[in-house]
């Protein structure tokens, strides 16, 4: 249900603001999405699993939490955020 370490380092390298970035609000909110994917994924087989939903619940709104701090800082970097990861429609 997590992502592979490998998975990892390529969001990390792909949305990094700078070289050895980790924890800009972009790579941040990439790796959350990357395991929201996965969960949702996993509910379609096992629908009743309630206590991994709970931690789905969990990273949707700290995805949700960063997205407002990333609006509030720079609204460029936002917008281009949710385009790439394509969030929004």
């Amino acid at each position: 249900m997590s992502i592979t370490k490998e998975e990892k380092q390529r969001l990390m390298k792909e949305f990094a603001t700078k070289e050895g970035d980790t924890g800009s609000p972009e790579v941040q909110v990439a790796i959350l999405s990357s395991r929201i994917a996965t969960l949702t994924e996993h509910f379609k087989t096992h629908k009743k699993d309630n206590h991994s939903r709970r931690g789905l619940l969990m990273m949707v709104a700290q995805r949700r939490k960063l997205l407002d701090y990333l609006r509030g800082k720079n609204e460029q970097r936002y917008q281009d955020l949710i385009k790439r990861l394509g969030l929004r429609r």
